[in-house]
């Protein structure tokens, strides 16, 4: 008996212990940086051994096991206790350990609108075969429905055969799937199922294949890469011709993603195969908040592409307030997100005649008017006006809203603005006007006929419902407006810089086209359409305006394919305007506030200009060393992450001496020279003048300031000297540097934190 008690109580404290010690474990990511193994088999193997010093045997460490990284760079992820982490952190050839996190996806006119048929080579298509080309962009995200007609390969020659992906098979995805404009397809699950458990349990349809399941993936490369569809639109709003930015361009899918939410470890899996894959430019509408490069796997995957000449174009995020910019690396070209000359009105009428303009894409119709109630009226049992007010789940009494519109407000710009219109309809409602004072022009759908309105519509609102006796209004169908103005203008939830990490670094680098998007959707993505199946959809976010760059990015490749990923930034970013299309400075939604290089980096893309930039500033991988070098990165790291021997120069050269094509200083202490060198890239010989725009309180001196090239391809070196006269008093102060032949202008904007003269 005894024994039976001892035996029992032992499986009882084993089985304690072990569930404790799974309750303890989380998903980390092991970087090493580059390799020098010599196939991706001895990676894994060497990874192994290291992996079972902690866990106590090869096959443990194959069970801890969730990704081998062995391709483009070296690393793994597993689950691990924080103590196995911890040991494995203090191994010499680690870089860094850090707990896998989940990122969130950040989505054709806007194509008209940046002029992109006054392109040579790009006017007047009519089909894919006058324009082939094998730049290839590979795009990181929530995978692809191939079945629409935005990835016809009619007119598409063959494969490139520098091409290594595949065409991986799954769930209602087939080989067949694939053709010669989706030249490749993957998909990454289980990182983000070691995080979140089987996709089986989360009750939501998805395929465990490329396929798209959501919308995202679909709508982003379409917007890079889609083929020439004629009479496109979503309910008839928005028709017209879509069409990607280079349609002749190939696609290579990674699906990474998984509803809205992507697991750091496949991301950086999809970066690794993407890399290896032989991509030329790499499009990621993804991204997190950041505290340093080599514990980000966007941050990671992109340096290791970049060193292979790969360009990554990524999102600068959608959180709106300063400082909260994502994807800083230098090495990433940023992205933020501007409006295009066309609005979408869905207005309402009142009872008086008046008429409120408001912003929806709303194809439903009302046969007449309806009587108007405000939320705060309408409050259910227990519930106070004010929380009534936001139109939230079981908070609206259904007999008074019954057969009304419902007025309601935000609690916080975070809120999903069609949830509230689905509450409404629970309670009988038949409409919704929401005053969004913030989000007013972003085009929204909803469940029943909706729109959002500003605050000046508002206060009329407002006096008409405190002065009629039985108010009434009739909300319209969404019209298109094209040819608006001012545009673009600053997208009001477009993430804002510093950089959190390198503040000399300038980030955003760009802003484009990512408000009100029309491009492909997967059908069964019907969250991102207020629960209509679509095969075209129009969304918003720095996810739509990064894949606009990627296509740029793809047609200079096309024009320039020796250009480094660095030159090609260049050449975007320098050629960009700050000026919209009523020739005044850029303005930020939603109330026209004035905006700076912390909203829009250099300014709004100009593809035209970017082809044939005149000069551009080229940086490589020693540079980004040296960068590296001066943030405080030990030269023993430094050789991890790339792989060979590493001096760092004494003093390190610093963080504003890169050659980036914008010029940043975090922290000035008096006066301060920088140093840039530009490469000529032009017919025959000419000179260069420059012109500067001096920030408040500093005086600016460019030595040379005449540049005096005799041929393409020829280097010159110049001195920026930064003199400041007054404190700026912890803010950035603003200015720029524009270098002129009478044909080209080169601009650079200048950030400087002046904290003493």
């Amino acid at each position: 008996m005894k024994l039976v008690v001892v035996l029992i109580l032992f499986c009882f404290f084993r089985y304690v212990l072990i569930n404790e010690a799974i309750s303890t474990t989380k998903h980390y990511i092991v970087y090493m940086g580059d390799h020098s193994h010599l196939d991706s088999q001895s990676v894994i193997s060497s990874s192994h051994e290291m992996l079972a010093s902690v866990t106590g045997s090869i096959r443990q460490a194959e069970e801890a096991v969730v990704h081998h990284y062995s391709k483009s760079f070296r690393g793994f992820s597993a689950i691990l206790t924080p103590e196995q982490a911890q040991q494995l952190s203090e191994r010499e050839s680690v870089i860094s350990v850090f707990e896998s996190r989940t990122h969130r996806v950040q989505t054709t006119h806007s194509w008209e609108f940046l002029q992109i048929d006054a392109i040579p080579q790009y006017s007047h298509v009519t089909n894919e075969s006058e324009y082939e080309s094998d730049v290839i962009v590979g795009v990181i995200d929530t995978g692809i429905w191939p079945e629409s007609e935005s990835f016809s390969d009619k007119g598409l020659g063959p494969v490139p055969k520098r091409f290594k992906g595949e065409c991986v098979v799954g769930d209602q995805f087939t080989v067949k799937n694939c053709n010669r404009k989706i030249i490749g397809a993957r998909f990454y699950s289980r990182g983000f199922e070691a995080e979140y458990g089987p996709l089986e349990s989360l009750n939501r349809t998805f395929f465990r294949s490329p396929r798209d399941e959501n919308g995202h993936g679909t709508h982003t490369a379409s917007t890079v890469a889609g083929s020439v569809v004629n009479n496109v639109s979503i309910f008839g709003i928005a028709r017209g011709t879509a069409r990607g930015g280079m349609p002749s361009a190939r696609l290579a899918i990674y699906k990474a993603c998984w509803l809205t939410d992507c697991s750091e470890a496949d991301l950086l899996s999809a970066f690794d195969d993407a890399t290896n894959d032989g991509v030329d430019i790499l499009s990621v509408s993804v991204g997190l908040a950041q505290s340093s490069f080599f514990t980000d796997a966007i941050s990671i995957g992109s340096f290791h592409a970049f060193r292979k000449g790969v360009l990554i174009s990524a999102s600068a995020g959608n959180a709106r307030f300063p400082g909260t910019a994502i994807n800083l690396a230098p090495w990433i070209l940023t992205v933020a997100a501007s409006s295009i000359d066309r609005e979408f009105n869905s207005n309402v009428y009142l009872g008086n005649s008046k008429i409120l303009k408001g912003t929806s894409i709303n194809p439903l119709k009302m046969n007449k008017y309806y009587g108007i109630i405000a939320a705060t009226a309408a409050a259910a049992a227990g519930v106070s006006a004010e929380n009534a007010s936001f139109c939230k789940n079981n908070t609206l009494d259904h007999n008074l809203i019954k057969g009304k519109i419902v007025v309601c407000t935000l609690n916080d710009s975070t809120e999903s603005r069609g949830d509230k219109s689905v509450a409404v309809r629970q309670g009988g409602g038949v409409g919704m006007i929401l005053i969004d004072p913030i989000g007013k022009d972003v085009g929204v759908q909803f469940v029943i006929p909706a729109t959002l309105i500003g605050q000046n519509e508002a206060e009329v609102l407002q006096e008409y419902l405190t002065t009629a006796k039985i108010p009434t209004a009739k909300i319209y169908p969404t019209i298109t407006v094209l040819n608006t103005s001012p545009a673009p203008r600053m997208a009001v939830f477009s993430s804002m810089g510093p950089s959190v990490i390198t503040p000399e670094i300038i980030k955003p680098d760009i802003t484009a086209p990512g408000l009100n998007i029309l491009a492909a959707w997967s059908p069964l993505g019907i969250d991102g359409s207020a629960g209509r199946p679509v095969d075209y959809n129009i969304v918003s976010g720095t996810s739509m305006s990064c894949p606009h760059v990627s296509a740029i990015a793809a047609i200079i490749k096309s024009r320039h394919p020796s250009w480094s990923p660095s030159a090609i930034k260049s050449a975007i970013m320098t050629t960009a305007t700050v000026m919209d299309n009523t020739g005044r400075p850029i303005l930020k939604d939603p109330d026209g506030s004035p905006t700076t290089p912390f909203d829009y980096g250099s300014g709004h893309i100009n593809p035209v200009a970017a082809l044939d930039p005149g000069l551009i500033y080229d940086f490589g991988s020693n540079d980004i060393i040296n960068f590296l070098c001066s943030n405080s990165d030990s030269p023993a790291e430094i050789r991890n992450v790339t792989g060979e021997p590493v001096t760092c120069k004494n003093p390190p050269i610093p963080s504003y001496d890169l050659n980036y094509p914008s010029i940043g200083v975090a922290s000035m202490n008096g006066s301060v020279s920088v140093l840039r060198t530009v490469t000529y890239y032009g017919k025959g010989p000419t000179a260069f003048n420059a012109s500067v725009e001096n920030p408040s309180g500093v005086k600016v001196a460019v030595t040379p300031y005449n540049l005096k090239f005799k041929e393409s391809g020829e280097k010159m070196s110049f001195k920026v000297d930064f003199m400041p006269y007054k404190s700026s008093n912890g803010s950035f102060v603003f200015g720029s540097i524009t270098w002129s032949n009478g044909i080209y202008k080169v601009r650079s904007p200048i950030g400087l934190n002046v904290v003493s003269v």
